[in-house]
């Protein structure tokens, strides 16, 4: 077992003031006109937030993963869309540290760690969500560039991304195993900002189409080798289902602050319905719930900082705590009765925002296919 060490608290705690301060009182705003708050995520990389895995040497802080999971769960706690604008921007970085060449790693990844250009990761199409294998973006070797014809959607940041993160296939029979990854720029000619996706929730993130309409990518962009694409794509999985992992127990944790303010100044009956054992119990099992998967998340999170496996312990902690945030984001509503379906109370931003963490960063499905092919070893 491990413990918080005082640097990673005070990360935490530096991470609360910022959303208390930036996130917190405009979140609601932000919401309702579906603003990406371009400045105050440029605050977030001065402040080491978009780079807390990229070593100091490259830029970052160097922070960790425990750190990072602390982290994110302040700022989702205010504000869901912030933090998986975080998460991702974070995520778009492990490729590169994994897979880059030094001069990859040394043009781009101070680039990130700064918050000077936004990073987004491209991996869904139209026809390939959970199956990756059926990828039609292809990527052909022209000698000194790689010609991209395609399309991708349900981009994160990919309106606002300097760097992308973009997995396509350079050989049409080999399945997986025929996707290459590859460092695309903003401002390439063939490169197209699609639509703007309307969505349910989360609408102070920016989610968009990508169009590759013959994009010209130079041969030095290719990250890895070729036919590593679905390699380098779950390596950034991996560490992107400890960041939503993170993401939803700040949404949950929000949730349960929520019923439990609500509860102990609503009165019903003469008196508050946070004295009714049927409130009390709805309570009880949030908290309990939110503790469990915070130290999935953590443990998560602490495997990765140690360089032990944590694909399962990635999975376990984004099943359990997406499906936890649902459940929260329920059961606070609930507590809130008719008031929590108005959009003046925080809770109807919340119960919005909590729905989609058990899809993105690889669906609850996904996640007991992955868990189970390891506890079984199939």
């Amino acid at each position: 077992m491990f413990h918080i060490t005082s640097e990673q608290e005070m990360v935490r705690l530096m991470a609360r003031d910022f959303a208390k301060r930036e996130l917190e009182p405009y979140a609601g705003e932000r919401d309702e006109k579906e603003i990406f708050p371009e400045e105050v995520i440029k605050k977030m990389g001065q402040l080491g937030l978009m780079g807390m895995m990229i070593p100091p040497e490259y830029g970052g802080t160097g922070a960790g993963a425990v750190s990072y999971c602390l982290a994110l769960q302040e700022i989702a706690y205010a504000c869901a869309s912030s933090a998986v604008t975080m998460s991702v921007a974070n995520l778009s970085a492990e490729p590169l540290l994994k897979y880059g060449s030094e001069e990859q790693k040394t043009k781009y990844l101070p680039l990130l760690a700064s918050g000077e250009i936004l990073g987004a990761f491209a991996v869904t199409e139209p026809g390939a969500g959970s199956d990756p294998g059926s990828m039609t973006t292809k990527a052909e070797d022209r000698g000194d560039y790689y010609l991209i014809n395609g399309s991708k959607n349900f981009i994160t940041n990919g309106g606002y991304a300097g760097l992308i993160n973009l997995i396509a296939r350079t050989d049409s029979k080999k399945g997986n195993r025929g996707l290459s990854a590859f460092i695309v720029e903003e401002g390439l000619p063939g490169f197209i900002v699609g639509k703007k996706e309307k969505k349910m929730g989360l609408k102070a993130s920016n989610t968009v189409e990508l169009i590759f309409d013959d994009c010209r990518i130079p041969k030095e962009n290719l990250l890895g080798r070729e036919g590593q694409g679905f390699k380098v794509a779950m390596t950034a999985l991996d560490s992107g289902r400890i960041g939503i992992a993170s993401q939803s127990l700040g949404i949950a944790r929000a949730c349960l602050d929520e019923a439990v303010s609500y509860a102990n100044t609503r009165k019903q009956f003469g008196r508050n319905i946070g004295s009714f054992q049927a409130i009390q119990w709805m309570v009880a099992d949030m908290a309990t719930e939110i503790e469990a998967a915070s130290l999935l998340a953590l443990s998560a999170a602490h495997r990765k900082d140690k360089g032990i496996p944590f694909t399962k312990e990635a999975s376990m902690a984004k099943l359990f705590a997406s499906e936890l945030a649902n459940r929260a984001a329920y059961k606070s509503l609930q507590v809130h009765g008719g008031y929590g379906y108005m959009t003046d109370f925080k809770i109807e931003r919340l119960y919005r925002d909590a729905r989609v963490t058990a899809i993105y960063e690889g669906t609850s499905e996904i996640q007991r296919v992955v868990i189970a092919r390891d506890v079984m070893g199939v």
